[in-house]
């Protein structure tokens, strides 16, 4: 009988072109998802979109019971399950805290009595803060951060004695710069797994995703990716909004590369033990990304420049791929054109609430916008 394999916050975004992934490739699925509102809606019911062969727990993974349930004859986890937004968690610290924190922790216990074979959890960039730079001399910089002072002056890049720093590609080794509750909340979830697992001997991976799109994205939700947020936007006919002036670079993947990176970390014995950046290694700036979502969507529609930095943002950060490649043999295989496309596709048959507003005044309310 093919592998068991449980998926926390399995339901969502990631996590439901996950389990397309593994069973179209042989194995077994369940999933463990609380159907969080913010997400999935108030009906809080199972998604059109999840494969009707995944076995569907609802149930939250802070409860040990839960959790419990959820592993029975599992051989493998990825940990998935989380709040996700660098805005909402500089003013709801004690929710990201506790689904973060806690629940990652709860989990663990559950497996040092129940361990599996593999456990592999998603991480993030947002834990590098500002991503890798360099002068022109050629030195590099792993600490970086920009003064108040320059933000309130509209001097957006990094400098060192005046002279502006050039972003180059991040890899696993720059020191983590945690700018953000959620930064924090995702090096807590990576380096508790990975601490474990050693102690523990359980196979255990952390990846660290980059910026992901694709279909099944919460469009409702204010703080989900930024082209979901663009996406929402445009949907109601309204310009995506853009923090400083636009020209801060990131690096998007598609979620379905994303799915078979995760499984190609579960199926690497090489990858025991580690951490991988799973990214494009593309850059692209986000006024850029806006205007090619819009032409796609076939809305003629300008972002706007807000001019405004958002407390625990960073400038560039996009990814250096080499040990990706080297030792997961992964290559992403939608190039963004393409990804966008089906992108626009999807969203022809969607409704989105705009809430950016909304949030944007919860940040402002709270000083976290200057």
């Amino acid at each position: 009988m093919s592998k068991l394999i449980l998926i926390t916050g399995g339901a969502g975004f990631i996590g439901s072109h996950l389990a397309d992934e593994l069973l179209n490739t042989g194995y077994r699925v369940r999933v463990l998802d609380n159907l969080s509102e913010q997400v999935h809606g108030e009906a809080a019911k199972r998604p059109s979109y999840l494969h009707e062969e995944v076995e569907l727990q609802v149930g939250d993974v802070r409860n040990p019971e839960d959790v419990k349930k959820a592993l029975k004859d599992v051989q493998v986890v990825f940990h998935l399950a989380a709040m996700v937004g660098v805005g909402q968690s500089m003013y709801q610290i004690k929710d990201y805290t506790d689904v973060n924190n806690l629940g990652t922790a709860v989990l663990l216990e559950a497996l040092i009595e129940n361990p599996v074979e593999k456990l592999v959890v998603a991480s993030s960039m947002s834990i590098y803060g500002e991503g890798l730079y360099q002068d022109a001399q050629g030195k590099t910089y792993m600490e970086c951060e920009r003064k108040l002072e320059d933000l309130k002056e509209d001097r957006w890049e990094m400098y060192r004695e005046d002279q502006k720093l050039e972003p180059i590609p991040t890899p696993e080794d720059k020191n983590p710069n945690l700018s953000s509750v959620y930064a924090l909340s995702k090096y807590d979830q990576e380096r508790l797994c990975l601490m474990t697992g050693k102690a523990y001997n359980i196979n255990t991976t952390a990846l660290r995703f980059f910026n992901v799109y694709g279909t099944r994205q919460a469009l409702s939700n204010p703080y989900t990716g930024v082209l979901a947020i663009f996406a929402s936007r445009l949907l109601n006919d309204n310009p995506p909004l853009i923090f400083e002036d636009g020209k801060q670079k990131r690096d998007f993947i598609h979620v379905k590369d994303v799915a078979r990176a995760c499984r190609l970390a579960m199926e690497t014995n090489e990858a025991a033990r580690e951490v991988f950046n799973i990214g494009s290694g593309n850059q692209y700036t986000i006024t850029h990304i806006a205007n090619k979502l819009a032409a796609v969507m076939n809305k003629d529609i300008e972002p706007e420049i807000t001019g405004k930095y958002r407390v625990g943002d960073i400038r560039h950060c996009f990814a250096d791929t080499t040990k990706t490649r080297e030792l997961l043999n992964f290559e992403p295989k939608v190039n963004f054109e393409e990804g966008l496309l089906e992108l626009a596709t999807w969203l022809k048959d969607q409704i989105a609430t705009d809430n950016v507003d909304k949030a944007s005044t919860e940040l402002s309310t709270r000083g976290l916008t200057v």
